[in-house]
């Protein structure tokens, strides 16, 4: 789908240089999550879910000054994107943020496959090195990127939508808590 590729394009031009765990490998990694789910759920609109998860963090107010998903939306509306698309995907987008969604289920079976890839993107091994990389970006320190995974990063199991996301989530947190055991174990505690 060329839509797809420009998208690839857009964020990798935008996330150019960035290596806290929102990066462009990220992005691809949450898509092609969505990817897997969505085989569970044919009834999954893919146009919508996939675009939405390339875009997920096009706006994230972690690494963007902008409102109202000003560069999903200037991004879809330059590729001639229906206005109801923009609205749909805008809304997955929304309800994707841990921080911004806490307890919070999205009304979407597209949102919550998107919302999983995204928290799948979290937890496991890959979930780790994110947690460490964005600690070290913004001068966290190694505790406080240890309580992280207690404060969020073990909690997301529990929270997954799908039941075909929460079949990788298990295997992903067993993960986690293996090398949670392990590093306070070398710590001697």
């Amino acid at each position: 789908m060329e839509l797809i590729d420009k998208a690839i394009e857009y964020v990798n031009e935008l996330f150019s240089g960035n290596s806290d765990g929102h990066d462009v490998q990220h992005t691809i990694r949450v898509y092609k999550n969505v990817q897997l789910i969505s085989e569970s759920y044919p009834e999954v609109d893919l146009f919508i879910s996939s675009l939405s998860a390339l875009l997920h963090d096009v706006d994230d107010h972690k690494l963007f000054k902008t409102e109202n998903n000003a560069n999903a939306r200037a991004f879809l509306n330059e590729n001639g994107v229906s206005e109801e698309n923009i609205e749909k995907i805008c809304e997955v987008i929304n309800g994707v943020s841990f921080s911004k969604n806490r307890g919070k289920t999205p009304g979407t079976l597209e949102g919550k496959i998107v919302q999983d890839a995204d928290r799948l993107d979290a937890i496991g091994a890959v979930g780790i090195a994110r947690t460490f990389a964005y600690g070290g970006k913004v001068g966290r320190p190694l505790d406080d990127s240890v309580q992280h995974f207690y404060d969020k990063l073990l909690r997301l199991k529990d929270e997954m939508n799908t039941e075909a996301a929460k079949e990788i989530a298990m295997k992903r947190h067993e993960y986690m808590e293996g090398f949670l055991k392990e590093y306070f174990e070398e710590l001697g505690e």
